[in-house]
């Protein structure tokens, strides 16, 4: 490790014969276009991360084969996500709140963009940068350091959390699931069955990761039976406004228009070589303790145990309702979280759990919505939304320890309902 990052070295840096090796004409994805704007400019200087992603394009300029281009995006993208998890643990600076998630999704965007334009010196074609784009996500995103601690006297537990997304409606915006992702990242709490070690990774708002496999690789080796496998996992994304929900069925069907503004609508599909269940269960439960998430004082929000699917009953053509879970043979058209990347990240990890045949906790939460003030249209933080980061990230935290520590589930109808609206259905999760 330390001659690889002696490669790299500032020294190697400025003796570099390419001073800049970016194309221009190469088009950055939708996510990396969003870069220009004066708000992601302004959370990368506060946080200081705008250095990133220049670092890293000089870096890019003194690469010269596949080999050091390989070392130099692992290094680099470790580095990114353990920097942006000891800020997000440490105290506020720049005058942006502590556990701040935006700028490590602006940052990696100047690491993409970069490598995505990147002039190499050498042969490389497009199937292999796209294999270096994909390791720079994954190193990035905690998905590669996941390390647990082997043998007994001591609980795994794995949680995800999502970028930042809807930015087209608000730039501004910030995921309280990411920013409980590099808050939990490392810890280890103490539950009412003994001490667990939280662990983390972070996915994008992009259809084509998923499709491509990218939660089975990352889930994969922790769900597997043996001296590292998980004794619980948490999916967590952003949900309804004021509530948390443990969403009990996960459903196969996903739609609607993720951060590169491309969109879906039908079923999921599992890659080619991953461990699944056939035929493909329209629905799958969750595994979690949610009788005791639900009764436990976790914090500021309320807790509900969403049971509620949509669906296509056996023999009809039309989508409805079903406030108790799926029927049989119905077709699925929403999860309790939705039919956005929530509820496909559920799908996936609890289908891969069923398919390995482990007997593992293991489901979605969603948080309420992270909002700014309500007279602030434009400023990047307000005490509203600090406050509202703290109170999510915090009871987040405390509804894991509580479901490592759970004992067991109970039936549903001992449980608080969620509330409806007048027309008797839940408020769509935001995704």
């Amino acid at each position: 490790m330390l001659a690889t990052l002696t490669l790299f070295s500032p020294a190697a840096l400025a003796a570099a014969p390419r001073a800049d090796c970016a194309d221009p004409s190469v088009q950055p994805t939708v996510e990396e276009q969003r870069l220009t704007a004066d708000v992601p400019q302004q959370i990368l200087r506060a946080s200081g991360f705008d250095d990133v992603g220049p670092r890293f394009a000089a870096q890019l300029c003194a690469v010269t084969n596949q080999t050091e281009a390989e070392k130099l995006i692992a290094i680099e993208g470790d580095r990114l996500w353990t920097r942006a998890v000891a800020q997000a643990q440490g105290p506020a600076a720049g005058g942006l709140p502590a556990g701040d998630d935006r700028p490590l999704y602006w940052a990696r965007l100047t690491m993409s963009k970069a490598l995505r334009q990147w002039k190499s010196e050498f042969s490389l074609a497009q199937g292999e940068r796209d294999a270096l784009l994909w390791s720079l996500e994954q190193h990035s995103r905690g998905q590669t350091s996941i390390d647990f601690p082997r043998g007994d006297g001591i609980k795994r537990v794995l949680v995800s959390g999502f970028d930042p997304f809807q930015l087209n409606d608000d730039i501004r915006r910030s995921n309280p699931s990411g920013a409980s992702a590099l808050a939990l990242d490392g810890t280890v709490v103490m539950t009412d069955s003994g001490p667990a070690r939280i662990e983390t990774a972070m996915f994008p708002v992009l259809w084509t990761p998923f499709e491509q496999g990218m939660v089975e690789q990352t889930f994969l080796p922790h769900l597997v039976p043996g001296p590292r496998q998980v004794d619980i996992f948490v999916t967590v994304s952003q949900g309804r406004p004021d509530r948390f929900d443990v969403e009990h069925w996960n459903g196969r069907w996903h739609e609607g228009t993720d951060n590169n503004d491309e969109t879906r609508l039908g079923t999921i599909s599992v890659p080619a070589g991953i461990p699944t269940v056939t035929p493909a269960p329209e629905f799958v439960p969750t595994t979690q303790a949610y009788a005791d998430i639900v009764r436990a004082d976790t914090g500021r929000f309320p807790a509900y145990h969403n049971t509620e699917v949509t669906e296509i009953p056996a023999g009809q053509t039309e989508p409805v309702d079903q406030p108790d879970g799926p029927t049989p043979g119905s077709a699925a058209r929403a999860g309790g979280g939705g039919s956005y990347l929530s509820n496909e990240i559920a799908y996936r990890t609890t289908l891969l759990r069923d398919a390995l045949g482990v007997q593992l906790r293991g489901g979605h939460v969603h948080t309420p919505v992270l909002t700014f003030a309500p007279d602030n249209p434009t400023e990047v933080t307000d005490p509203v939304f600090e406050q509202n980061l703290h109170d999510i990230v915090s009871q987040v935290g405390n509804i894991v320890a509580v479901a490592t520590g759970a004992d067991g589930t109970a039936s549903v109808v001992d449980l608080p309902r969620s509330p409806r609206d007048h027309t008797g259905r839940l408020p769509k999760p935001s995704m």
